[in-house]
């Protein structure tokens, strides 16, 4: 039988879960014992790069669906790991904050996710690493050009 698919050893959908998934798996087990979600960790890297935003800019680029992101801001919240605050103009609108309590969680973990990244970019070459970032961010439609490079 013939097929118009490709084999799914050279399927892009499944190729790039596979490579999540082995991307995720150091992270995650950076992560297990700070009792945060790799989505929580997510939004405060976000966040300490970023500092205060609204939810919705929030979501977009912690890559999160807006009710996922309200979910996870209650939780992160409640750990007093950010504060929510509403807008005084505009009462629907939320800013997100990280807190230093937050602020700890990345700085205790910065040098072992940088280790984390230089063991990607030693498996791919730097060159290779900078390349398939690019071209991911070229199937991301959600990306910004001023996103490209960092």
């Amino acid at each position: 039988m013939t097929s118009k698919l490709p084999s799914t050893t050279r399927s892009l959908p499944i190729a790039l879960i596979r490579a999540r998934e082995g991307v995720m798996a150091p992270i995650r087990e950076m992560l297990a014992e700070t009792g945060i979600t790799e989505q929580q960790w997510r939004v405060l890297r976000v966040l300490a790069e970023h500092g205060r935003l609204d939810t919705k800019t929030l979501a977009d680029r912690s890559s999160l669906l807006f009710p996922s992101l309200t979910r996870i801001a209650a939780t992160l919240r409640e750990k007093g790991l950010v504060t929510q605050t509403r807008d005084a103009a505009d009462r629907r609108r939320q800013f997100v904050e990280i807190t230093p309590a937050g602020q700890k969680i990345i700085d205790d973990r910065s040098d072992h996710a940088a280790q984390i990244v230089a063991g990607f970019k030693s498996a791919l070459g730097a060159e290779n690493y900078e390349t398939l970032l690019d071209l991911l961010a070229l199937l991301d439609p959600g990306a910004k050009s001023e996103d490209q490079g960092s």
